[in-house]
């Protein structure tokens, strides 16, 4: 099926929706607003938005599968084994690096247990191996396997929405963490690319960590633990 210019539109709108609504829920003026409100409510915050997160993702998913048509390009030969390697090394990567993450506090059950959840970050600082390379590595290892599968029109569409919103996500992302922990932050943003790797733009092992032992000395925290992202520290926001 050749997709029409009204399809094309509706499935990059279905994905605007997912954006703004995701967007919003993230942000601290809401989470503020129902702290302020509703303090009990935080507890199950992340829960509540990890579920909207996934019921949201349900259209231009199903769009984009429902309206699939002739590929506009298919990986072959050695492309193919190319593609499909750097695939699995992202799907890897991505599991190994869940040991640097808090996945309670990602998942929301660590807060929903806690009886002083917050809106709030007060965690310091801490940079997992993969950070010295990105700042946001679950983001790029999602673009390698979008962007190494074969294409047709609704997979385009889907791949470049879903492409545009890790960006602008994560710059949205970053104010919070600027935010959350000021010129430690800022300092990581200077020195590491968002997405890409680059020569140039790694921090190296002694660098990361003089980084993050100054960052946990503003904090007045000790180093120490496995939230190997800057943005889950033990308070974590989405």
């Amino acid at each position: 099926m050749t997709l029409s210019t009204s399809q094309i539109a509706t499935l990059a709108a279905a994905w605007l929706a997912y954006a703004v609504v995701h967007s919003v829920l993230a942000s601290l003026t809401v989470k503020h607003r129902v702290e302020a409100r509703f303090p009990g409510a935080m507890r199950s915050y992340r829960l509540m938005f990890n579920a909207v997160a996934v019921v949201l993702l349900v259209p231009p998913l199903w769009l984009t599968v429902a309206w699939h048509g002739p590929l506009l390009w298919r990986w072959s030969g050695g492309w193919a084994w190319l593609a499909d390697g750097l695939a699995l090394a992202a799907i890897a990567g991505f599991v190994w690096s869940t040991r640097y993450y808090d996945m309670k506090v990602f998942a929301g059950t660590a807060q929903w247990r806690s009886r002083d959840a917050t809106a709030g970050d007060d965690g310091a600082l801490r940079l997992s191996p993969l950070h010295r390379y990105v700042r946001h590595p679950w983001y790029a290892f999602a673009l390698v396997i979008l962007w190494t599968r074969d294409m047709d029109a609704a997979r385009l569409t889907s791949t470049i929405c879903v492409t545009l919103y890790f960006w602008l996500g994560s710059l949205l992302e970053e104010r919070k963490l600027l935010e959350f922990h000021g010129d430690a932050y800022a300092r990581y943003r200077q020195r590491v690319n968002g997405l890409v790797p680059w020569p140039g733009r790694i921090l190296g092992a002694a660098e990361a960590e003089a980084l993050t032992r100054d960052a946990q000395e503003a904090h007045g925290k000790p180093q120490g633990g496995r939230h190997g992202d800057p943005r889950r520290a033990p308070r974590s926001s989405p």
